[in-house]
This record gives structure tokens, sequence and C-alpha cells, in this order.
């Protein structure tokens, strides 16, 4: 294997990653009304860029060694362990995170009723926004698995 065929799958990855990263702009802004450039550093949002960077890498692996080859099986497998976190685990990570925001509102709400209780309030909530919706990984993996076919086809022409 030749160097610049593992460079470019890292290249397709990464940039996978950066296009999924910079689209978060647009979708906030259909959804929120308003630009958020913030939004390039964030997790979680549509379209997923964990989802992009290893849907891009398999399927630029599996078009240029085929279907059949061991780094086509691992890059698969890790791009579905990777998917399966971002949707389930990490998501669900940020829903009790949204819980605990909101008991602690609570709690700071009704301390304000009971002097004697002391109750000291972070300053920052946890974050919330940790993985995706099953939608947002797959809008990942398709513009993953785009970019994927499109790298293989521009290096295989040159």
């Amino acid at each position: 294997m030749d160097n610049n065929k593992m460079n470019r799958g890292i290249l397709t990855a990464l940039t996978g990653i950066g296009l999924a990263q910079g689209l978060k702009i647009l979708t906030h802004k259909r959804l929120a009304g308003k630009w958020d450039w913030k939004q390039v550093f964030t997790t979680g949002g549509m379209p997923s860029s964990h989802s992009a960077g290893v849907s891009a890498l398999a399927t630029y692996i599996a078009a240029n060694r085929g279907s059949r080859h061991t780094e086509t099986a691992l890059a698969v497998v890790f791009g579905v362990i990777v998917m399966y976190d971002a949707q389930g685990i990490r998501r669900h990570t940020g829903e009790i995170a949204k819980l605990v925001n909101e008991l602690e509102d609570s709690f700071a709400t009704i301390s304000k009723d009971f002097p004697s209780l002391e109750f000291v309030q972070r300053e920052k909530e946890l974050k919330e926004l940790l993985g995706h919706q099953p939608l947002e990984v797959l809008g990942g993996a398709l513009l993953g698995t785009a970019l994927g076919l499109i790298s293989a086809r521009y290096e295989d022409r040159k």
C-alpha cells in the first residue's frame, strides 16, 4: 500500500468531519433563525460529524480495497460502534444532563422558600447537547458515504 492512499483516507475522514461541523452552522440557522458560528465547535446536531468521518473512511477504503478486505471490515465495524455510541449512549447522557439541570433549577426555586436550606447553585449548567438523534447520524453517514465515493473516484482519475 502506498502512503498516498493512506494519507487520502485520513484526509477524506477529516474532510467529512470538517464539512459536517460546518454544515451545523447552516442547520442551526434554519432551526433557530440566526447565525451561530460557534456551532462549528459543538457536539451533537445535524449532521453528525462522527458519522460523516467514519462513513467517509469506510467508504473510501471499500472503494479502494474492496468490500471483502480486512481494512474495510475494520473501518465498517469501527464506524458502526462510533455511530451507535453517538446516537445511543452520548444522546442519553445529554438527556440525563438536561434532567439534572432542570432538577437543580427546581431545587433553587424551592430553596428560596426555606432560608435554613443552604443551596449553592453551580455557575454553569451541564452540557445537554452531546449526542445525536438517529436522523442526525443518518445525515452524517450519507454525507460521509458520498464524500468517500467522491474521494475514491478522484484518486482513480489521477
